[in-house]
This record gives C-alpha cells, structure tokens and sequence, in this order.
C-alpha cells in the first residue's frame, strides 16, 4: 500500500511512546530518546522502500535513492535507454541495500534532489507537522522503486532532527547546518535542563566539533521540495486541497533577560519592588502593541517565558521570554523588532529591572524558484483537476534554509480548521494522497526539459 493513506498512518504511529517522551502527548525533542527510536523505524521504512540510508553529523536521517547508472560507467546499450530521460532498474547500477551507518554511493557527477521535512514536535504538538513531509517523501521512492523508475538525478529523503526549537533555543538547527548557514557559537547552548548540546550529541554518538560537516555544496543539488500541512486556515476556507508556497515570511528571534531582585512576598512593599515578572509582563504588552500598530502581515510573538525563582511566595528576581516577529518583507519586521528593543530598554530603565537581548536567527523571506514552483503548480493541476493555489507561509520552514543555496518548492496540504502546534491537528488521508501523486508527478517532470 505505497501512497497518501499510508503517510498518514506512519505519522499516527509515531506519536505514541517510544516514539514521544510523554505517554499523554506528543513531544519529541531533538536527540532525545524519542528522537532516538524514531531514528530506528525511519530507517527501517527507507531501507523497504530501497534507500542506502545514514545519519549525518547533525542527527538526520538521510535515505538517498540512486539516480540511473551515470553516463561515464554505462554501456552502449544503457546510453540508449537512458536517452528516453527515465530509465528501468535494469540499466542501473544497483546501491547497497540500506542500512544506518553506511554513506551514499559516490556516483561523480550525479546530483540529487532533497525531500524533506523535520521529525522533531514542539510540546503536546500534533502528528503531521513535519513529519509528514518525510513519510510523503519515503512514500515517492518507494512508488518510484516497486516501478523500477530511476531518474537522472538521486533522490534524498532527510528527516531533520531539529526544525522547531523546542529543545535548545534555536529553530532549524539541523537544516541550516546542511546548508552551512551556522557557525561554532551558534552551538554553545543548553536545554531547560542545563543539558549542553554537546552533551546531548555526544549522548547520540555524535561530535560538536564536526557537526557542520553535515553541510551540503550547492553544486551536489538540483533542488529542494518539502510537503508540509498549511498550518492556516486558507485552503479549507477555498475548498482545497493542495497549495503551491510562493514564498517563506521572514522572521527574527530574541532571547530577552530581565534581572530583577527577588525578595520575600510579604515583607517587600509594592513601592520598592523591582519585580522581573510585572516588568516582562509590561513588556509583552508592548510587543503585542508594536505588533497590532504594523501592517497586516506583521506578527509578534512571546512564546516562551521563564520565572525565577519561580516560587509562589517570592518576587520574581528574573524572567527569561523569546520574542518571535516576522513579516512577509524585511523592512517592517525590521522596524518593528527595533521599535520592540527600544520599548524593552525604556520600560527597564523605568523600573529599575536591566534588560539583555539576544539575537537567536534572523532568517530572511525566502521565495520559491520560478521553475520549480511552475512544475509542481502544473503537477498538482494535473492531479487536482484545478489551477494551483499560490499561498504565502507565515510559518516557518526547513525550506527557508535551501532556499539560500539551491532551488526549491514547497506544496501545502489542507488541515482541518487551520489548526497546528495541537494535538487537534488532522488531514485528510485523500487530501495527502492527491499530495502524493503531485509529488511524483513533480520528481518525474523534474527530469525533463521545459520547451
């Protein structure tokens, strides 16, 4: 049973303990346990579906399927069936059968093309926010393989293992590491619970100091494609089923820290206070503000606090909080990011609770590649029966990170009510067929020429 329905049903399956850290929810951290045993039942389902399989210094899995035999090893008879563009496994050179720890075959000059998505969920998240990109992407494969189709580039299916940020407080690790778009300081950071990236590598035996050696050349790749639930509510309110992303929204990050004096509840009068909570809180109001006084697609969120010393009878002495804006344009997340710091500095300096920001990433808006954006509008036509929708994403993606080395796209698969980040997140087993049959009309379009 090789399509959409399948998808589904592997997604379901892994959000269920040894797959989640939590038995009442799903929550699967970057290179925790779950992250762990996910890492074992992906490499199983690309093996089946015919992929040499490994995981790279960043913690993703990666299955690759081979392209046809190249040109400078095929025989006379091979370089005739390969001039039809799409070649049978009989003129291929066959890849070693899948297993973790084993590198992709070097075939020279061969390129591959990426699916991916990433395996990590933030806290009581759902089952199909991200991963499933990567069972859409085995699924492609594995049809591609029971068919005997190799295509003249490679297929790679990465399953990263850090997208979200819900463990260490950076949002696409993983990606940007394969598109070498991080340096060492970027690594120097801890978990809630003080556990060091470091450590928690070392834990997977993995290595700090060569982690951005995952990193991917741009001359290995002809592009980029992720499949991803919409996360809005636009395609349903349209009666889709399928989107084709134009373009990524773009977005900054802040850590703030606010040091106040923490001091005993009773006994510290309200006028002497220097209360680290009341002066974030003033803050978050302000953010929501700047927010609202912006054009439409302007957002601003504080998705993350933290409360020290966290005490029901003690005033707050700190609070820690992200800050997340982003905009369809540079120019305005620009300003209203400069507008919020200064807010944060004034309402510090009033109440006497110094304040520090930290600039987590700044990722820039990242638009789809005319071409590739054309071949999957046509394939999701073909498949769908109607044009293409061209959708905007406010979220964010792994995608964001390709874009600044290689072409991609993007197809956005409707969700019910809109709903992501929640356990209430649902798709449509046929929904997510006909995403799969655009994919695969995409990869094999891929190989041809445009007129």
């Amino acid at each position: 049973m090789v399509g959409g329905s399948r998808a589904v049903e592997r997604c379901d399956a892994l959000k269920r303990p040894p797959y989640s850290e939590a038995a009442d929810m799903l929550f699967r951290p970057y290179l925790s346990a779950a992250h762990d045993a996910t890492i074992a039942q992906l490499t199983a389902w690309m093996a089946e579906a015919g992929m040499a399989v490994r995981l790279d210094p960043a913690g993703n899995v990666v299955g690759r399927y081979e392209s046809f035999i190249p040109p400078q090893l095929a025989g006379e008879g091979d370089r005739a069936r390969m001039a039809s563009g799409v070649v049978g496994a009989d003129s291929c050179v066959s890849p070693p059968s899948g297993f973790a720890g084993v590198p992709p075959v070097n075939w020279g000059d061969m390129k591959s093309l990426i699916i991916a998505s990433h395996i990590d969920s933030v806290r009581d998240g759902g089952a199909y926010d991200g991963p499933l990109g990567v069972m859409l992407g085995i699924e492609v494969v594995a049809a591609l393989n029971a068919h005997n189709i190799r295509l003249p580039f490679a297929i790679e299916i990465y399953a990263f293992g850090d997208e979200e940020g819900s463990r260490f407080p950076a949002s696409m690790l993983c990606s940007r590491a394969v598109c070498g778009q991080i340096d060492y300081s970027a690594l120097d950071v801890a978990d809630r619970d003080g556990v060091t990236l470091a450590a928690a590598l070392e834990s997977f035996g993995l290595n700090r100091e060569t982690l951005l050696t995952a990193r991917r050349d741009s001359s290995e790749l002809i592009g980029y494609l992720e499949a991803h639930i919409e996360q809005g509510p636009v395609l349903e309110a349209e009666g889709l089923a399928l989107g084709v992303v134009t373009s990524i929204a773009c977005q900054k990050r802040f850590e703030v820290t606010v040091t106040g004096v923490a001091g005993h509840a009773g006994t510290n009068s309200m006028a002497l206070r220097k209360d680290a909570l009341t002066a974030g809180a003033e803050m978050v109001l302000g953010i929501e503000a700047v927010a609202q006084a912006g054009p439409e697609d302007l957002v601003a969120t504080v998705g993350r606090m933290t409360v020290g010393p966290n005490a029901p009878n003690v005033v707050p002495g700190e609070v820690v909080f992200t800050i997340d804006v982003r905009a369809g344009t540079e120019a305005p997340r620009d300003q209203a990011a400069d507008a919020i710091l200064q807010q944060i500095q004034q309402i510090a300096a009033k109440r006497g609770t110094p304040a520090s920001t930290r600039l987590i990433h700044d990722l820039p808006a990242a638009p789809c590649d005319k071409s590739m954006m054309e071949k999957l509008s046509r394939a999701v036509a073909d498949v769908t029966g109607q044009a293409a929708r061209p959708i905007v994403s406010g979220a964010g993606h792994d995608a964001m990170a390709f874009a600044g080395i290689t072409p991609t796209a993007m197809l956005f698969i409707r969700c019910k009510d809109g709903i992501s980040h929640n356990p209430l997140e649902a798709v449509d087993p046929a929904d997510v067929d006909l995403a799969f049959r655009a994919m695969l009309a995409f990869v094999q379009d891929l190989g041809t020429t445009d007129e």
